[in-house]
């Protein structure tokens, strides 16, 4: 056997003993879609104030945010994107779609809840920092990142179940109240009254011999009975209509919306009602802001206003701040 042979059969074994050696290593584990990690709360970004809000009113229906650690309910989730992608969130985060956050219309922000795909079984922690959505039957609505995650951004919905988690949730209001203690309420000391001393007047001098007290027993009037007035039944939906809320009485009507002729600041038009009514609560803070549907180019369309302003420095002022906020395509129109 010549050297070159001894060189070719050494190169063979070589060769042989590599392959053995790859086929007996393990095989790289696959993760099942229904054990998906769970999203950490910092996905989304750096936090936000913390902020529960007022009740408010979106098409007739009142929301009422608190802060609830044993929440717990099942419903439709949907998504959200591109229409609202880099605008500011209700708790003033930058909202990217591509992060994993949510909006849910009462609990605080931030806290994080876990969404359950009920029809797959995918589990996430999304981060919630948003109000929304307003549709009936929906409880939450999800970035499209997290929509990705859960397994439904093609259908558009899905059945979850949605839990608060107590422990981290109180975590991030802990740290954003550190940050910026906007919704800490502020104690102010009671004030100090000053003593004055004065004299006491003297004593009145009575009659020695007294009369008898008279009779200061009260007679008791008989009740006049008062016909209640009739409760007017509210009209839902219109602005200036008293809305009853069960065992609570009624919350005072909103003001009409001004529409008239002026100077209006337009926020955004939407084809989506929901996404108009989310832009509305947004940016309720700036003042009177409605939506005004109209058709263009036989296309129903809900245009998000504010206004009117009294004069065009003032509508300066303002579109300069919507714009801050996020809202770039915004701009002065006029009636």
């Amino acid at each position: 056997m010549t050297a070159g042979d001894v060189a070719l059969r050494a190169g063979l074994i070589g060769v042989l003993l590599t392959v053995g050696a790859c086929s007996t290593a393990p095989a790289p584990a696959v993760r099942a879609p229904s054990s998906l990690p769970v999203s950490t709360s910092s996905d989304a970004g750096v936090a936000g104030r913390y902020k529960v809000g007022s009740p408010y009113q979106v098409d007739g229906v009142w929301y009422y945010p608190a802060e609830n650690y044993a929440y717990r309910e099942e419903g439709v989730a949907s998504w959200y994107g591109d229409d609202f992608n880099g605008k500011r969130t209700a708790n003033g985060e930058r909202f990217d779609m591509n992060s994993v956050s949510a909006a849910h219309p009462t609990l605080p922000m931030p806290s994080v809840v876990k969404v359950t795909n009920l029809d797959n079984g995918r589990e996430l922690k999304v981060r919630i920092n948003d109000r929304g959505p307003y549709k009936s039957r929906r409880i939450i609505d999800l970035s499209r990142r997290a929509a990705q995650l859960l397994g439904f951004d093609l259908i558009g919905t899905a059945r979850v179940r949605v839990e608060i988690d107590a422990e981290e949730s109180l975590t991030l209001k802990n740290q954003a109240l550190r940050a910026d203690p906007g919704e800490l309420p502020k104690v102010v000391a009671a004030p100090h009254p000053v003593v004055v001393a004065s004299a006491l007047a003297p004593p009145v001098v009575t009659d020695a011999n007294p009369q008898p007290a008279p009779d200061l027993k009260v007679k008791r009037v008989p009740e006049k009975q008062v016909a209640l007035l009739p409760v007017e039944k509210p009209v839902k939906g219109v602005p200036g209509t008293p809305t009853p809320i069960k065992g609570e009485g009624t919350i005072p009507a909103l003001p009409p919306v001004a529409t008239g002729p002026g100077v209006y600041i337009q926020a955004g038009a939407f084809a989506d009602v929901a996404n108009a009514h989310r832009l509305e609560h947004e940016l309720a803070d700036f003042g009177n802001t409605f939506v005004l549907p109209v058709t263009v180019n036989n296309r129903q369309l809900f245009r998000v206003r504010l206004g009117p302003l009294g004069d065009d420095s003032l509508a300066q002022e303002m579109l300069g701040r919507v714009k801050a906020y996020g809202y770039d395509d915004a701009q002065i129109v006029r009636y």
